[in-house]
């Protein structure tokens, strides 16, 4: 049988890492998107291929239509891609939004929003039976600030995930008769380089312990969350998304 074959944007650190892996040890082959950091896509890349699945890993910029352009091309030359998990993110500033430089509040909903709607775009076109594809899932990586809205740390970061909730919900119901679910996962505080990228690395152990759970969230607790929505498993949901956030 053909394994499935998964794309991943920021797929070779944090959550992207956790859920290549997680992937890889269901038997996905899998394409890997990453923005900068070789040395970590190679490490990854590593750890999957031992489990049995061929891994191809993809430098893009998803700021530039061409890179999302080239990560596709990419993948389609692996075969048909039966799943696509939108995750790239980043929060880049921690603080007030009347204290957040423009171009840092203008690259946050870039990234976070106008990229990842356009990588779902390219991901229907990957997937959906009206364009060719065999069907699939779409997982957008949302964040549970969306619903906080994330006062006094990154409010833009909040409202762009807000967007990719709505993305989700009306994506679903526009694709559902072509074969591909499109579900999305919040997760809450997890332990990752997010923080420390943004200019806070401590704010794991700040936050953590406030939420219900008492703890911050591993990776891979996010990426078995993933990793069932694109499962057989959860061939019934679509146009929701799933909060993996200790109760926060």
């Amino acid at each position: 049988m053909t394994r499935p074959l998964t794309l991943i944007t920021g797929g070779t650190r944090g959550i992207g890492a956790a859920t290549a892996l997680r992937l890889a040890s269901a038997g996905h082959d899998l394409v890997l998107g990453y923005a900068r950091d070789a040395a970590a896509a190679e490490q990854t890349a590593a750890g999957v291929r031992e489990q049995g699945v061929d891994c191809l890993t993809v430098r893009a910029d998803l700021l530039e239509t061409a890179g999302i352009e080239a990560l596709f091309a990419a993948a389609a030359e692996c075969g048909t891609p039966t799943g696509v998990v939108n995750n790239a993110g980043a929060t880049f500033h921690i603080g007030p939004l009347s204290d957040t430089p423009v171009d840092v509040v203008r690259r946050t909903v870039d990234l976070n929003l106008t990229s990842a709607l356009l990588v779902a775009r390219a991901a229907v076109r990957a997937l959906s039976t009206s364009f060719g594809g065999r069907g699939g899932v779409l997982v957008n990586v949302s964040s549970g600030a969306a619903t906080l809205g994330s006062p006094g740390e990154y409010v833009q970061y909040a409202a762009a995930k807000a967007g990719v909730d709505a993305m989700t919900v009306g994506l679903a119901q526009e694709v559902a008769a072509d074969g591909v679910r499109v579900v999305g996962v919040a997760p809450g505080i997890v332990r990752t380089d997010i923080h420390a990228e943004a200019g806070e690395p401590d704010r794991v152990e700040r936050v953590g312990p406030k939420v219900p759970l008492g703890r911050a969230g591993e990776p891979a607790e996010v990426a078995d969350a993933i990793a069932w929505l694109l499962s057989d498993a959860a061939s019934y949901v679509t146009g929701t998304t799933l909060r993996v956030a200790g109760g926060r």
